[in-house]
Protein backbone atom coordinates (compact mmCIF):
# COMPACT_ATOMS: atom_id res chain seq x y z
CA UNK A 1 0.00 0.00 0.00
CA UNK A 2 1.03 3.50 -0.76
CA UNK A 3 0.24 6.16 1.95
CA UNK A 4 0.07 9.98 1.55
CA UNK A 5 0.59 11.74 4.17
CA UNK A 6 -0.22 15.54 4.45
CA UNK A 7 0.32 18.32 6.67
CA UNK A 8 -1.22 21.51 6.50
CA UNK A 9 -0.15 23.23 9.85
CA UNK A 10 1.73 26.13 8.94
CA UNK A 11 3.71 25.35 12.65
CA UNK A 12 6.16 22.63 12.15
CA UNK A 13 7.72 21.70 15.84
CA UNK A 14 4.70 21.63 18.20
CA UNK A 15 1.59 21.45 16.04
CA UNK A 16 -0.64 18.83 17.36
CA UNK A 17 -2.10 18.45 14.23
CA UNK A 18 1.10 17.34 12.74
CA UNK A 19 1.74 14.82 15.88
CA UNK A 20 -1.55 13.29 16.10
CA UNK A 21 -1.54 12.53 11.84
CA UNK A 22 2.11 10.81 13.25
CA UNK A 23 0.15 8.77 15.96
CA UNK A 24 -2.42 7.81 13.32
CA UNK A 25 0.15 6.86 10.50
CA UNK A 26 1.84 4.73 13.38
CA UNK A 27 -0.87 2.65 14.01
CA UNK A 28 -2.36 1.88 10.42
CA UNK A 29 1.09 1.66 8.70
CA UNK A 30 1.84 -2.09 8.04
CA UNK A 31 5.54 -3.21 6.80
CA UNK A 32 6.35 -2.90 3.51
CA UNK A 33 4.09 0.01 2.71
CA UNK A 34 5.34 2.94 1.47
CA UNK A 35 5.15 6.24 2.73
CA UNK A 36 5.19 9.55 0.32
CA UNK A 37 5.01 12.73 2.27
CA UNK A 38 4.19 16.17 1.59
CA UNK A 39 4.20 19.44 3.99
CA UNK A 40 2.18 22.17 2.35
CA UNK A 41 3.89 24.85 4.41
CA UNK A 42 7.55 24.06 2.23
CA UNK A 43 6.49 24.60 -1.40
CA UNK A 44 2.82 25.47 -1.84
CA UNK A 45 2.24 27.59 -4.62
CA UNK A 46 -1.40 29.61 -4.76
CA UNK A 47 -2.96 29.42 -7.83
CA UNK A 48 -3.36 33.29 -9.57
CA UNK A 49 -4.00 33.88 -13.00
CA UNK A 50 -6.09 31.07 -14.47
CA UNK A 51 -8.96 31.40 -16.83
CA UNK A 52 -10.52 28.03 -17.10
CA UNK A 53 -12.15 25.69 -14.52
CA UNK A 54 -9.99 22.84 -13.60
CA UNK A 55 -6.39 24.21 -14.03
CA UNK A 56 -6.79 23.64 -18.02
CA UNK A 57 -4.62 25.95 -20.03
CA UNK A 58 -3.29 25.73 -23.69
CA UNK A 59 0.38 25.26 -23.66
CA UNK A 60 0.61 28.67 -25.74
CA UNK A 61 -0.98 30.82 -23.78
CA UNK A 62 1.20 29.58 -20.21
CA UNK A 63 3.43 32.34 -18.23
CA UNK A 64 6.17 31.28 -16.61
CA UNK A 65 4.01 31.63 -13.38
CA UNK A 66 1.53 28.97 -14.76
CA UNK A 67 4.55 26.70 -15.98
CA UNK A 68 5.31 26.57 -12.72
CA UNK A 69 2.03 26.16 -11.15
CA UNK A 70 1.73 23.31 -13.28
CA UNK A 71 4.74 21.20 -12.26
CA UNK A 72 3.98 21.89 -8.56
CA UNK A 73 0.13 20.46 -9.66
CA UNK A 74 1.49 17.97 -11.51
CA UNK A 75 3.54 16.49 -8.94
CA UNK A 76 0.13 16.72 -6.47
CA UNK A 77 -1.73 14.98 -8.83
CA UNK A 78 0.60 11.98 -9.39
CA UNK A 79 1.09 11.63 -5.30
CA UNK A 80 -3.18 11.61 -4.76
CA UNK A 81 -3.34 9.08 -7.61
CA UNK A 82 -0.62 6.91 -6.52
CA UNK A 83 -1.50 6.43 -3.39
CA UNK A 84 -4.28 4.22 -1.63
CA UNK A 85 -4.32 5.68 2.03
CA UNK A 86 -4.65 9.69 2.08
CA UNK A 87 -3.78 11.09 5.66
CA UNK A 88 -4.52 14.96 5.41
CA UNK A 89 -3.80 16.70 9.00
CA UNK A 90 -5.04 20.24 9.87
CA UNK A 91 -6.07 23.02 12.21
CA UNK A 92 -8.66 24.90 11.62
CA UNK A 93 -7.78 28.58 11.02
CA UNK A 94 -10.40 31.62 11.91
CA UNK A 95 -13.18 28.81 11.08
CA UNK A 96 -11.71 27.07 7.80
CA UNK A 97 -8.62 25.75 6.02
CA UNK A 98 -5.25 26.93 5.70
CA UNK A 99 -4.75 28.72 2.75
CA UNK A 100 -1.92 26.20 1.68
CA UNK A 101 -4.99 23.48 2.50
CA UNK A 102 -7.64 25.51 -0.38
CA UNK A 103 -4.17 25.66 -2.96
CA UNK A 104 -3.32 22.39 -2.47
CA UNK A 105 -7.00 21.34 -3.25
CA UNK A 106 -6.79 23.70 -6.13
CA UNK A 107 -3.42 22.60 -7.02
CA UNK A 108 -5.14 19.11 -7.04
CA UNK A 109 -8.39 19.62 -9.23
CA UNK A 110 -7.43 18.54 -12.70
CA UNK A 111 -10.27 18.17 -15.19
CA UNK A 112 -8.98 14.59 -16.72
CA UNK A 113 -7.16 13.51 -13.92
CA UNK A 114 -9.02 13.96 -10.38
CA UNK A 115 -12.66 14.63 -11.85
CA UNK A 116 -14.21 14.94 -15.45
CA UNK A 117 -17.33 16.30 -16.58
CA UNK A 118 -19.72 13.78 -17.60
CA UNK A 119 -22.66 14.44 -20.58
CA UNK A 120 -24.49 16.12 -18.39
CA UNK A 121 -22.62 18.32 -17.15
CA UNK A 122 -21.95 17.26 -14.03
CA UNK A 123 -18.92 15.82 -12.30
CA UNK A 124 -17.49 12.92 -11.30
CA UNK A 125 -14.11 12.09 -9.57
CA UNK A 126 -11.70 9.70 -10.87
CA UNK A 127 -9.97 8.86 -7.49
CA UNK A 128 -11.98 5.66 -6.35
CA UNK A 129 -10.87 2.88 -4.13
CA UNK A 130 -9.43 4.88 -1.45
CA UNK A 131 -9.47 5.75 1.77
CA UNK A 132 -8.71 9.12 3.24
CA UNK A 133 -8.43 9.94 7.04
CA UNK A 134 -8.83 13.55 8.31
CA UNK A 135 -6.85 14.82 11.49
CA UNK A 136 -8.30 18.44 12.03
CA UNK A 137 -7.78 20.32 15.25
CA UNK A 138 -8.86 23.74 16.80
CA UNK A 139 -8.38 25.88 19.70
CA UNK A 140 -12.54 26.43 19.99
CA UNK A 141 -14.37 25.32 17.19
CA UNK A 142 -16.26 22.52 17.64
CA UNK A 143 -15.46 19.66 14.67
CA UNK A 144 -18.84 19.52 12.82
CA UNK A 145 -20.22 22.07 15.03
CA UNK A 146 -22.23 25.47 12.76
CA UNK A 147 -18.99 27.00 12.59
CA UNK A 148 -16.58 24.70 10.89
CA UNK A 149 -16.29 25.48 7.47
CA UNK A 150 -13.49 23.32 7.07
CA UNK A 151 -14.64 19.83 8.05
CA UNK A 152 -17.29 19.96 5.22
CA UNK A 153 -15.73 21.47 2.85
CA UNK A 154 -12.55 19.08 2.68
CA UNK A 155 -15.12 16.01 3.20
CA UNK A 156 -16.50 17.53 -0.09
CA UNK A 157 -13.28 18.14 -2.11
CA UNK A 158 -12.38 14.12 -1.38
CA UNK A 159 -15.77 13.21 -2.27
CA UNK A 160 -15.50 15.68 -5.76
CA UNK A 161 -12.39 13.61 -6.70
CA UNK A 162 -13.99 10.31 -6.03
CA UNK A 163 -12.93 9.68 -2.55
CA UNK A 164 -16.00 8.04 -0.44
CA UNK A 165 -14.38 6.49 2.73
CA UNK A 166 -13.29 9.51 4.52
CA UNK A 167 -12.63 9.01 8.60
CA UNK A 168 -12.28 12.18 10.90
CA UNK A 169 -10.24 12.23 13.96
CA UNK A 170 -10.71 15.78 15.93
CA UNK A 171 -9.13 17.53 18.82
CA UNK A 172 -11.17 19.98 18.76
CA UNK A 173 -11.63 23.09 21.51
CA UNK A 174 -8.40 22.37 23.22
CA UNK A 175 -8.30 25.82 24.24
CA UNK A 176 -10.79 24.74 27.02
CA UNK A 177 -9.04 21.54 28.06
CA UNK A 178 -6.02 20.48 26.04
CA UNK A 179 -5.49 17.33 27.34
CA UNK A 180 -9.55 16.08 27.23
CA UNK A 181 -9.11 16.95 23.42
CA UNK A 182 -5.80 15.25 22.99
CA UNK A 183 -7.22 11.85 24.54
CA UNK A 184 -10.19 11.88 22.68
CA UNK A 185 -8.11 12.13 19.73
CA UNK A 186 -6.18 9.50 20.82
CA UNK A 187 -8.79 7.30 21.90
CA UNK A 188 -10.47 7.88 17.70
CA UNK A 189 -7.04 6.39 16.46
CA UNK A 190 -6.86 3.46 18.95
CA UNK A 191 -10.78 2.49 17.61
CA UNK A 192 -9.57 3.03 13.59
CA UNK A 193 -9.14 -0.30 11.88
Amino acid sequence: MKIYQIDASARKKGSTSRALAKKLLDKIKKPGDEIVYRDLDDEMLFVTGLTESGMKIDDQDKTEHHKKMFELSDKLVKELKESDIIIISTPIYNYGPPATLKAWSDLAARVGETFKFKPNGRREGLLKNKRAYLVITSGGTKINGKEDFLTPWLKFILNFFGIKRVDIVSADQMALDYEKSIKNAEIQIDKLS
